[in-house]
């Protein structure tokens, strides 16, 4: 427990400190080389794609068209929905667009940032500083833009996030049937 004078007079062992850093190697192998064997690199990330749909292209569904002209916080509350993945409702984000275009005159402020995150989400091609010009400039196109590439990606726009979930475990459900039961067993 103690230490001795006795052990304190041995000579040092041949074994180095444990510093936790290799202080030799019995086969010495450089840590990059030139062969790839050795050294991984991760993948390069996924080149960012275009848009489904182009900004100008809201005629292509004249209803979403007209409902975000005359009143653009109904579409904004269903993209937000579905980009938040349910954690604020198409109300309470449609709500809260309104309060921002009274209070300050214009939604962009903050439909914007939905952009950008909608873009990283989905890989889309863009940047946070043309996210912000698209939606200053042609906030009903963007807002159009955005509602159909949620669409195109599957989503059903009117039922929401959580409809959608619903939906789509509902279908994996009913795709699953009943054992078939032979005529003529009986119990």
């Amino acid at each position: 427990m103690y230490q001795t004078s006795s052990d304190s007079a041995k000579p040092p062992s041949n074994q180095p400190a444990a510093t936790g850093f290799p202080v030799s190697y019995s086969n010495p192998t450089p840590y990059y080389t030139t062969d790839n064997s050795h050294y991984h690199q991760p993948p390069p990330p996924p080149q960012p794609t275009e848009w489904s749909t182009g900004l100008c292209d809201c005629f292509s569904d004249t209803k979403n068209c007209c409902i975000t002209c005359w009143c653009p916080c109904v579409t904004f509350g269903q993209v937000a929905e579905i980009v938040d993945k349910g954690s604020t409702s198409c109300g309470a984000s449609g709500a809260l667009y309104t309060l921002i275009c009274c209070v300050i005159g214009s939604g962009c402020l903050y439909s914007c940032f939905y952009r950008s995150k909608m873009r990283r989400q989905y890989n889309l091609k863009g940047s946070g500083c043309v996210d912000c010009l698209t939606h200053c400039f042609c906030e009903s196109c963007a807002l159009c833009q955005e509602y159909r590439e949620l669409e195109n990606r599957g989503f059903d726009m009117d039922i929401g996030w959580h409809g959608n979930v619903e939906q789509r475990t509902r279908g994996v459900a009913m795709t699953e049937t009943a054992p078939k039961v032979e005529p003529g067993m009986n119990r």
